[in-house]
């Protein structure tokens, strides 16, 4: 079956300047002239929802663009891009509005985290949209905030945390692709680099929360030692052998 642009667009739900834009980017072929009437075939239609389907779950048109090209060597969408995407999004992404209306928070706040890189959206279809992770940072920001800390300090703490995080990020993800992705046993091996991947990250999210929250607990205890607060340090020490700390991280 062959379509008009317009008809392409109502069959596969992309708007005709987007498909015009996709073309000119070189994500579909262009189409068939046929006198004044440029024609698309059905293999352009399937395409375009393959970008659909993958602009939904959360990929950039670059990972699209490297999705398409190994599209003839291998069926399907690259396992490990799935697998971050899955990771990135989660089982849906919300609209800023949705997101401060789960959360319990102004919108403002939502801005607020954005511009300080605590929260990351993504753009799908033009719009930018948050993931269910962005959801429980908001959530425990919030609770925070309503043991008292300020805002405006808790904001620039976590501008210099994300700046620490990432650079740490970068570390992690060039010894993936030295010792996994590109070297060791998975090399070459898209199912078994997946693998590996789903298995590490909540591993090495488990053993980084963890270490903070030993670190952070440690040196509290000091604090409270070198100023000889006997009671404010036989309390904490009291609550921590009440309670269990763990670290409860759950790969989605």
């Amino acid at each position: 079956m062959d379509y008009r642009v317009e008809e392409l667009a109502a069959a596969t739900g992309v708007g005709v300047d987007t498909i015009r834009f996709y073309q000119g980017q070189g994500l579909i072929e262009p189409p068939e002239r046929r006198g004044r009437v440029a024609w698309y075939a059905a293999s352009q239609a399937a395409r375009l929802r393959r970008i659909r389907d993958l602009k939904e779950q959360g990929f950039k048109l670059a990972q699209i663009r490297r999705v398409l090209e190994h599209a003839e060597e291998a069926e399907g969408t690259d396992p490990l891009l799935a697998a971050l995407s899955r990771a990135r999004v989660g089982a849906r992404s919300l609209s800023a509005a949705e997101l401060a209306g789960e959360a319990g928070v102004p919108a403002v706040l939502v801005s607020a985290a954005t511009r300080a890189g605590l929260i990351e959206p993504l753009e799908i279809d033009g719009e930018e949209r948050f993931s269910e992770s962005d959801l429980e940072m908001l959530r425990a920001g919030l609770a925070l905030l309503e043991t008292g800390f300020p805002l405006d300090t808790l904001l620039v703490e976590s501008t210099r945390h994300v700046l620490h995080v990432r650079k740490l990020c970068d570390a992690a993800i060039d010894l993936f692709d030295d010792h996994v992705r590109k070297g060791g046993p998975t090399a070459g091996d898209p199912a078994a680099i997946t693998e590996a991947f789903q298995r590490l990250l909540p591993v090495v999210t488990r053993l980084v929360a963890q270490h903070f929250q030993r670190t952070l607990v440690t040196r509290a205890l000091r604090r409270l030692e070198k100023r000889s607060e006997s009671d404010d340090l036989a309390a904490a020490r009291a609550a921590l052998d009440e309670a269990r700390l763990e670290v409860d991280i759950s790969w989605r």
